[in-house]
C-alpha cells in the first residue's frame, strides 16, 4: 500500500512564485472594472472622516523613486485608515502651472512665446500638462495606489482657479496684499521674480574683488584722498553703487601702507592685508562706525558720490566691514537706501542685460559685464585685488541658472500682517518628526514678505485692475466674485482672451477718482500660491472631503514649500492651519548614500522595479525603511526585500495548503477546545495584531513590516508551523488535534492577510481569493482585525515562552550533531536532556509534548539531580546528548520507533499511523 496517499500533505492552487509583474496589472484592471475605490467608500460611508490631503506633484516627466516613496506612504495610510474604522477618501492632485512647462513648450515645440498669442501658448501648456497628468496617473496606479483617479484635482481646472482667486481676494480685503518696489530674487533665465521657495543653493565660481572708493569729504575724520575699501563677489553691481555701509558699533582702522591710507574694519584688517598683499602697514587712526557717518566717497567709475551710512546688517563674517551698497540689487541695501532716501538704481533688465543706466556696459549680459567692469576698475586704479572663489550661491530651482537681486515693482503678501498668527497656529499642529515644528517656526519667524507675482503667462492671473485716469488698483468683493465666477465658467485663459471691460462687473467705477476706464494686471501668481490654495480649492470644494485636513505628508523640502505656503494662505484667511498634523519623509539615496543623478548612473527607476520584481516588492521596500530620515535603495537592497517577500508569501501558501477541505463554518473549534500549543499561538497572534495596529496608527510602517516578517519567519515558520506538521500531515483528518491547528491557522491567515493588505495589496487580494469561507470579493472591503484581550493568558505565555527558549537551546545541540554526521534530520534523533532545576520544572509541565517540541523521535528527560555525561553539549540551563534514535522508521510519518510493525496488518507503520490508516479505510 502507498501510505503516502493517506497523509494530509499541504495542497493549494495558490502559486509558489508571485509572478507580480504579470499578475499585478491584471488585478489592477479588475479593481478598476469593479470600481473598488467606489465600493470602499460606499462601505465606509458614515464613519468618522480621515482626510489625507495630497500635495500635488508637478506634471512634468515620468515619476521618480521619490514620487513612489511619497505616494506609497500615502496609500499605506489611506488603506489602513479605511480598514480601521474611518472613511478615508483619497483625492490625488497635480500642480500644472509654471516655468518648467513654459520652457518645455518653447524647447520641444520651438516656439517663441513673445510671438505666439498668449491664449494659444496657454492652450499648448495645458495640453502638455494634461499629457503628463495622464502619464503619471497610470504610473501611480501601477504602484497600486488607490484613489479617486477619475476625479483628481488639477490646479489648471476652472473650479480650482476660481477658488484660488477667492483666497487672493480675501487676503487683499484684509490688507495683506500690496504692490511695492523692492529688491527681489530675479531669474534672468526665466525672466521673472521668484519666491524664496523657488531658490536652491549650488556652488558657483565668482570673482572676488577689493575696490578702493576715494574720500572727497572726510567730515573731520578722514581726509580727501583716503580710501574706503569694499569687497564684493558681484562686480556687475558696482555701476549701481550708491553708498557704503559701516556698522555703527564696529571699530574701524585707518591704515597707511605703500604711501596711501585705507579704511577697513579692525576685526578684518589682518585678513584683508594678507589677501591684498600688504606686507607692512601702520594704523594711523581708529574710529567707531558711527563716527564715519557723513564721510562721502566718489564712485570709482562715475562722477557721483557714495556716502558712508550706518548699517546694522554689516558683519565681520567676510569682506572689509565696509559694505558696497546698491539699493537696486540687495535686500539689505534696499532697506538702507529707503531709510536714507537713496534712489533705487537698477541698471539691469529682466533678461539680465545691462541698461543705459550703466554707462559703458549697456547691452552686456550681467555675468559678462563682470570682466569688463573689473578691467575698468583696474584702469581707474581702484582695483586693489582680484581672485576667484567658489561659494554657495542662489539658483533658480527650475532653470538651474544663477539668480540676481533686482529691484522691481511686484505684488507681495505681507507676512508681517499675520506672522504671529502663523507662529501660534504652528503650535496647534502635530509635527512628525517633532523637529518639523521648530523648522517651520524658524522659517516663518525669519521670512520676508512673499513675492507672489510672476512675469510669465502660464499661471493664474492676478485679478487686479488699474484705473487709467489715476493708476490706482481696483480690487473689491464685486470684482473678485465676478472674476472668480468667470474663471469657474471659462477658465483663467478668459483673462487673456477678453478685453478689460468684459472682465469687470457692469457699471464699475474707480473708488478713488470715479474713472470708468481700466487696464488689467498682466502678471500671474506664484505657483506656490496655486498649490498653497489647495486646502480651499479642494478640501472646501468637494463634498466628500473636509477642512482642515487630518494630515499633510510630503518630503522634508516642503517645509519651505507647500507646508509653508498652505499655512500662509490658510492663516491669512481662516486664522488657523489647514492641517491637524504634518508628517515629512526624507530623500531617496543610492545604496552608498549618494544622491541619485544621471551622471553617476545610480538612478533607480520605479517602472524598472515593477517590470522586474513587481509593485508589491517596491511597496515592501517603502514599508521596510525608516522613511522619516533619508532612505537608501539599490539592487542589493531590493534583492533582500524580495527574499523577505518570498518568506511572507510562502507562509501564506503553507497556511492555505493546510486548510484544504477545512470548512470554517463546520470544522472550526471554539477557543476552549483548542490545544494548549494552539492557544499559545492565538495569544502570540493577538500580540502581533496589537503591535501592528499601533504601528499603523503611529505611521511606523517599518514596525509593521518587521513585526509581520518576524512573525512569519520566527513564530510561524521556524516554530509553530514546523512542529505542527506531524499532526497536520499524519493525524486523522477530523481529529481534534488537527482541527485545532487548522482553526488557529485559519484565523491567523485571515488576520495576516488583512494586516498586510495596506502594504502589499496585490498579494493580499490574491491570497484572499483562495481562503475558504470568505464571501467578500476583496480584502480591501474588510476591516483589519482587533486584538482580543480575553485571549491574552499571561501564565500560558510565560510557560511556552520558556519552552521556546529551551527549544532554541536544544536545537543548537541537534545542529551540532548534524554537523558531526551523528544524525541526519532531527526526526532521526534521540535526545537526552539533563536540565537544571528551573528548566526541569518547565520541561516536566510539557513532558508528553517534548518529541513534538523538538521534532525528535525520542526524548528522555532526566531529573535535575542527574549529572550530565562528559559528551553532553553544555547549554544555557541544561545539557543535551544527541544520539541516533533506536527502532525502525515509520514509512508514513518517518518517526523512528520500536513500535513500527506492532500492527500485523501494517508492518511498516507505527501504531499511531496504523490506527489512522484503518480509520481512513473504514470511513
Amino acid at each position: 500500500m502507498d501510505y503516502s496517499k493517506t497523509l494530509k500533505l499541504p495542497k493549494t492552487d495558490f502559486p509558489m512564485r508571485g509572478g507580480l509583474p504579470t499578475r499585478e496589472p491584471e488585478m489592477q484592471a479588475r479593481w478598476e472594472e469593479n470600481n473598488i475605490y467606489k465600493k470602499v467608500q460606499a462601505r465606509t460611508n458614515g464613519r468618522p472622516k480621515f482626510i489625507l490631503h495630497d500635495g500635488p506633484p508637478y506634471a512634468n516627466g515620468d515619476i521618480h523613486i521619490g514620487h513612489a516613496l511619497n505616494k506609497v506612504l500615502k496609500d499605506f495610510i489611506v488603506r489602513s485608515k479605511s480598514m480601521s474604522g474611518f472613511d478615508a477618501p483619497y483625492v490625488p492632485g497635480w500642480d500644472t502651472h509654471g516655468l518648467p512647462i513654459e520652457h518645455a513648450i518653447i524647447k520641444n515645440e520651438k516656439i517663441d512665446r513673445h510671438k505666439v498669442g498668449v491664449v494659444e501658448f496657454r492652450e499648448r501648456c495645458a495640453d502638455y500638462a494634461y499629457k503628463y497628468v495622464d502619464k503619471q496617473r497610470d504610473q501611480f496606479k501601477r504602484l497600486g495606489v488607490r484613489g479617486d483617479w477619475d476625479n483628481p484635482y488639477i490646479t489648471l481646472k476652472p473650479e480650482y482657479e476660481a477658488r484660488q482667486v477667492k483666497i487672493f481676494g480675501e487676503m487683499a480685503k484684509k490688507g495683506y496684499i500690496y504692490k511695492g518696489l523692492k529688491a527681489v530674487y530675479w531669474s534672468p533665465s526665466s525672466e521673472t521674480a521668484l519666491a524664496e521657495a523657488e531658490i536652491e543653493y549650488k556652488d558657483k565660481r565668482s570673482a572676488s574683488i577689493y575696490v578702493a572708493f576715494p574720500v572727497i569729504e572726510g567730515n573731520g575724520k578722514l581726509t580727501e584722498g583716503d580710501k574706503v575699501v569694499i569687497w564684493t563677489t558681484t562686480p556687475w553691481t558696482i555701476p549701481a553703487n550708491l553708498a557704503i555701509a559701516a556698522h555703527p558699533e564696529l571699530e574701524y582702522s585707518l591704515i597707511k601702507t605703500e604711501g596711501e591710507k585705507f579704511l577697513i574694519a579692525s576685526g578684518l584688517l589682518e585678513n584683508v592685508a594678507q589677501t591684498i598683499g600688504w606686507e607692512t602697514y601702520e594704523v594711523v587712526a581708529e574710529y567707531k562706525g558711527a563716527e564715519l557717518e557723513g564721510v562721502v566717497c566718489r564712485h570709482p567709475l562715475y562722477d557721483r558720490t557714495s556716502p558712508v551710512l550706518p548699517g546694522e546688517h554689516v558683519t565681520l563674517d567676510a569682506g572689509t566691514g565696509c559694505v558696497h551698497t546698491a539699493p537696486g540689487h540687495g535686500e539689505d541695501d534696499f532697506y538702507l537706501g529707503q531709510k536714507y532716501g537713496l534712489d533705487v538704481l537698477c541698471p539691469v533688465d529682466g533678461k539680465g542685460i545691462m541698461t543705459k543706466e550703466a554707462p559703458g556696459f549697456e547691452g552686456v549680459f550681467y555675468d559678462d559685464a563682470n570682466k569688463l567692469i573689473t578691467e575698468k576698475l583696474k584702469e581707474a586704479g581702484a582695483l586693489l585685488h582680484m581672485n576667484f572663489i567658489t561659494h554657495s550661491y542662489p539658483h533658480d530651482w527650475r532653470s538651474k541658472q544663477p539668480i540676481i537681486f533686482r529691484a522691481t515693482e511686484q505684488w507681495f503678501a505681507s507676512i508681517d500682517g499675520f506672522r504671529q498668527e502663523m507662529l501660534a497656529a504652528i503650535k496647534d499642529v502635530k509635527w512628525m518628526p517633532h523637529w518639523g515644528e521648530q523648522r517651520l517656526h524658524n522659517m516663518i519667524a525669519d521670512r520676508g514678505d512673499w513675492c507672489i507675482s510672476r512675469q510669465r503667462v502660464w499661471g493664474v492671473p492676478i485679478p487686479i485692475f488699474y484705473c487709467l485716469d489715476c493708476n490706482e488698483a481696483l480690487i473689491n468683493d464685486d470684482t473678485i466674485n465676478h472674476v472668480s465666477d468667470l474663471f469657474r465658467r471659462e477658465g483663467s485663459s478668459v483673462w487673456f482672451a477678453k478685453e478689460t471691460k468684459e472682465l469687470l462687473p457692469e457699471g464699475m467705477v474707480c473708488q478713488h477718482c470715479g474713472g470708468k476706464h481700466f487696464r488689467k494686471e498682466t502678471d500671474i501668481m506664484d505657483v506656490w500660491f496655486d498649490s498653497g490654495s489647495s486646502h480651499e480649492a479642494v478640501l472646501r470644494e468637494r463634498e466628500d472631503l473636509a477642512w482642515p485636513a487630518d494630515l499633510y505628508l510630503e518630503g522634508s523640502d516642503q517645509y519651505r514649500g507647500w507646508f509653508n505656503s498652505s499655512l500662509s494662505t490658510a492663516v491669512a484667511v481662516y486664522g488657523r492651519a489647514p492641517y491637524k498634523a504634518v508628517l515629512s519623509h526624507g530623500f531617496t539615496l543610492d545604496g552608498e548614500g549618494r544622491k541619485m543623478s544621471k551622471s553617476l548612473g545610480n538612478v533607480i527607476v520605479p517602472k524598472k522595479i515593477m517590470d522586474q520584481l513587481g509593485a508589491d516588492i517596491l511597496r515592501l521596500w517603502v514599508a521596510s525603511v525608516d522613511y522619516q530620515s533619508d532612505v537608501r535603495i539599490s539592487d542589493a537592497i531590493l534583492k533582500q526585500i524580495a527574499e523577505a517577500y518570498r518568506k511572507i508569501r510562502n507562509t501564506f501558501r503553507f497556511l492555505l495548503g493546510n486548510l484544504e477541505g477545512f470548512d470554517p463554518k463546520a470544522d472550526r473549534l471554539p477557543y476552549e477546545q483548542l490545544d494548549e500549543l494552539d492557544r499559545y499561538m492565538v495569544l502570540k497572534n493577538q500580540k502581533m495584531i496589537q503591535k501592528v495596529r499601533t504601528a499603523y496608527k503611529e505611521y511606523q510602517f517599518h514596525t509593521v513590516y518587521n513585526t509581520i516578517h518576524n512573525f512569519c519567519s520566527l513564530e510561524l515558520s521556524s516554530f509553530y508551523l514546523d512542529i505542527s506538521k506531524d499532526r497536520l500531515y499524519a493525524d486523522a483528518e477530523k481529529s481534534l488535534r488537527r482541527r485545532s491547528a487548522q482553526t488557529v491557522m485559519y484565523d491567523i491567515l485571515l488576520d495576516l492577510v488583512r494586516l498586510v493588505a495596506p502594504i502589499i495589496p496585490h498579494t493580499a487580494d490574491e491570497v484572499w481569493n483562495y481562503i475558504p469561507g470568505t464571501d467578500v470579493e476583496s480584502v480591501q472591503l474588510t476591516d483589519m482585525p482587533e486584538a482580543d484581550a480575553k485571549q491574552l493568558d499571561e501564565a500560558l505565555e510565560a510557560k511556552w515562552d520558556r519552552l521556546v527558549e529551551i527549544r532554541d537551546e536544544v536545537n543548537k545541540a541537534l545542529e551540532e550533531a548534524r554537523r558531526e554526521k551523528i544524525i541526519g534530520q532531527s526526526l532521526s534523533a534521540s535526545v537526552a536532556i539533563y536540565p537544571g532545576e528551573e528548566a526541569e520544572k518547565a520541561l516536566k509541565e510539557a513532558e508528553e509534548r517534548l518529541k513534538e517540541l523538538f521534532i525528535a523521535s525520542h526524548v528522555m528527560l532526566y531529573p535535575s539531580s542527574e549529572k550530565s555525561p562528559e559528551d553532553a553539549v553544555q547549554l544555557e540551563g541544561l545539557a543535551v546528548v544527541v544520539k541516533p534514535a533506536e527502532g525502525e522508521k515509520c514509512e508514513r510519518c518517518w518517526i523512528i520507533t520500536p513500535e513500527v510493525g506492532i500492527d500485523a496488518d501494517h508492518p511498516t507503520l507505527c501504531s499511531r499511523c496504523a490506527t489512522v490508516v484503518k480509520q481512513e479505510v473504514n470511513a
